[in-house]
């Protein structure tokens, strides 16, 4: 019989895994979040109106497929480019993935998940986008989410690394870091305001170079 997939709360993650959301002073996360804010090409400032154009028009009403393709996918393809065929990491998409951490079974889909792999098979990830969807409390919740992708990629890939992601409700994107048992959430970006925009740009973009210098094996 197939195991049934739990529907994680936050607080119960801390409760049972023994989890610390650090609320101030998270290096990691403060390392990560000191970008300025990029001076875009020539070439990328159409695309930018654009994608904030759009973000202002629908981001508070798209369902969860449709933020993906018409927001998500653009940003990630003009202006990220997270992958690297010759490092050998890449993008996965709507992915289950299933550990068990401590004798308790988790599984979860990751909406987008950065990870050394070959073909479809991801291997180890870095990186997960969770969960896109409209209201922050819709179960299943998105932070809860992104916190068992992370328990089950650090039992996969048990190097001690730090795992890097965020949360999407419509809007608002929020960074995470989690390290161990510790995890860092950084405040509010409104992805319909120029300047968090680019800043979200910015911070993404400083993810890639953390990946490449210190996250590859």
């Amino acid at each position: 019989m197939a195991k049934k997939k739990k529907e994680w709360s936050e607080e119960e993650l801390i409760l049972t895994f023994g989890l610390t959301r650090v609320l101030n002073g998270y290096s990691l996360l403060e390392n990560w979040l000191a970008v300025d804010v990029p001076q875009l090409m020539a070439h990328e400032e159409k695309d930018f109106e654009e994608l904030l154009s759009l973000a202002n028009e629908g981001a508070d009403f798209w369902n969860e497929e449709t933020l993906k393709m018409r927001f998500i996918s653009p940003l990630l393809h003009n202006f990220i480019k997270l992958y690297s065929k010759e490092k050998g990491y890449g993008g996965f998409f709507d992915k289950e993935i299933s550990a068990t951490v401590e004798a308790i079974y988790l599984q979860t889909k990751t909406d987008f998940m950065l990870a050394k792999g070959f073909g479809d098979i991801a291997q180890t990830p870095y990186f997960h986008f969770q969960e896109y969807k409209r209201s922050k409390k819709s179960p299943p919740e998105p932070m809860a989410q992104l916190l068992v992708a992370f328990l089950i990629s650090q039992e996969k890939n048990k190097n001690g690394k730090p795992l890097y992601g965020l949360t999407i409700v419509g809007r608002n994107w929020q960074f995470v870091v989690m390290e161990g048992k510790q995890y860092g959430v950084s405040r509010v970006f409104d992805a319909t305001q120029k300047e968090d925009l680019l800043k979200i740009i910015a911070i993404l973009r400083k993810f890639k170079v953390i990946l490449e210098t210190t996250l590859l094996d």
